[in-house]
């Protein structure tokens, strides 16, 4: 897939699932934007794909403020030109009993998690009226459908941003942006030859993901002739949330 001349920006890029995104995009060509609020491992990433000779650019941006997420947007604009293709991957997990959750904790997860999405999908959306392609990417989960113990507020943040996909979707339809979104089940980000034989095997498709899984996924979603595919939700989880469990 070819995306010279494209900008693309991932939220939170510099470790993990964001950074295997970036490094996928960056090697097609496009303009990579990598926002994360790590500096030190944003800008060691973006030097990397300089090294290799690939376009890509850090910002340091905390996205739990929405006036952060309007100045982003318009520095890049200012440097690079509009962003193309917008990945809103940025997330955290605080797992926490119930009983214990305080609001602060609520906060945190619902602003990193779904508030900053929702802010970032409109700066991108104005950025790209009147364009006859835009792309953007919600990165959910599987927790949106299925549930842990002590996950409610990450399962709220990602039930929500798959709503919030679905009628956004709508919504820019006479923008010419296609809106979708991706949620992965099981993806090792680290350490995925210290997994054992029966984490594989637990998943229909015999292995555990891997963050290049998600970054495939989201390169198809967003080329530009894949205009047709537009509010879905892509579970990406090896077939687990398709599976019966009963203890024996």
């Amino acid at each position: 897939m070819n995306y010279i001349n494209k900008i693309v920006m991932i939220t939170g890029a510099a470790n993990g699932i964001g950074r295997a995104i970036s490094e996928m995009y960056a090697e097609a060509g496009a303009i990579v934007i990598l926002v994360d609020k790590d500096k030190e491992a944003g800008e060691r990433t973006a030097a990397f794909y300089r090294e290799q000779g690939y376009q890509a650019y850090f910002y340091e941006v905390d996205l739990r403020g929405i006036a952060n997420i309007t100045e982003l947007f318009a520095s890049v604009q200012s440097e690079y030109g509009k962003v193309d293709v917008l990945i809103n991957n940025a997330g955290l997990s605080k797992f926490k009993p119930f009983l214990d959750l305080t609001e602060e904790d609520w906060d945190e997860v619902l602003h990193v998690n779904l508030r900053a999405l929702v802010f970032a999908s409109q700066e991108f959306a104005k950025q790209n009226r009147g364009c006859s392609y835009g792309r953007i990417i919600n990165i959910a989960s599987t927790r949106a459908f299925m549930s842990e113990l002590h996950s409610e507020a990450y399962a709220a943040s990602k039930g929500g941003i798959v709503a919030f996909t679905h009628a956004l979707a709508l919504s820019l339809a006479e923008e010419n942006i296609t809106v979708n979104c991706i949620s992965p089940g099981w993806i090792q980000t680290t350490g995925y030859e210290e997994l054992r034989e029966q984490d594989h095997r637990q998943h229909p498709s015999r292995r555990v993901g891997k963050p290049a899984d998600v970054a495939r996924a989201c390169l198809f979603l967003t080329e530009e002739q894949n205009d047709f595919i537009n509010g879905e939700n892509i579970i990406l989880d090896g077939g687990m949330t398709k599976k019966m469990i009963y203890e024996e």
